[in-house]
């Protein structure tokens, strides 16, 4: 599991940041000003700092210079000054990302997941192929094709989408916002039926060809899960 360092100095906005990023399912420690963000980050190096301009004691800038001194740890900025210089001096110093307040808490999940993705890309799929057995249902997300045992599925893109994120983990329950925050990337308001539309669609589809059994299951009040 990938563990987010989020400094910031404001409660309320800090807590708003760890409950969507545990929802989206990763660890995070919670710091609320300057002091001890190299010590955390020298004893319990994070997967990525999310680090706020403006703290107490020591500033962002100052901590993101230091931090870039002994460590590649990802770092995205967070700050409510807009002015292009200090976007600029930011990312000169080492930041990956700069993101300006106020900001949608799903942008920031989304950021998040894109610089993780940079830093811990994917493995290719000839690795996974390399790495483990043929599986019944083979998926290829570069052009959106998808067989179970040998058959095509016809898939929307969505269906794919939501496909391939569920046989990604097996066994681990998405819940209906989870799903959302990473089917659709624009971030645009989407009700938790439309997912349980969806995931009907894809199940008929599915059960055509895969009739013992369903691979797409629910886990009641919290969402689904893909068991083969």
């Amino acid at each position: 599991m990938h563990q987010i360092l989020v400094v910031e100095d404001e409660t309320k906005i800090s807590q708003l940041l760890a409950d969507y990023l545990k929802n989206a399912g990763y660890g995070v420690t919670q710091l609320y000003d300057g002091s001890n963000v190299l010590k955390t980050v020298k004893t319990t190096p994070p997967s990525l700092v999310l680090l706020d301009l403006m703290l107490p004691v020591v500033d962002g800038l100052t901590l993101c210079r230091e931090i870039r001194q002994h460590s590649d740890v990802p770092i995205i900025m967070i700050t409510a000054k807009i002015e292009e210089i200090d976007r600029l001096l930011g990312l000169e110093l080492g930041a990956d990302d700069y993101i300006c307040k106020p900001f949608s808490p799903r942008e920031v999940v989304a950021r998040v997941k894109a610089v993780l993705k940079r830093y811990h890309p994917p493995k290719s799929s000839d690795e996974l192929v390399e790495s483990a057995p043929p599986t019944p249902l083979q998926l290829n997300p570069d052009k959106l094709e998808a067989t179970l045992h040998g058959t095509a599925l016809t898939l929307t893109a969505i269906e794919f989408n939501l496909l391939h994120l569920l046989a990604s983990d097996p066994g681990r329950v998405y819940s209906r916002s989870q799903l959302i925050d990473n089917i659709y990337r624009d971030h645009r308001v989407v009700s938790e039926r439309t997912i349980d539309s969806h995931i009907k669609k894809l199940r008929k589809k599915l059960n055509q060809i895969h009739t013992d059994d369903e691979l797409v299951q629910s886990v009641y009040s919290v969402g689904y899960k893909y068991c083969p």
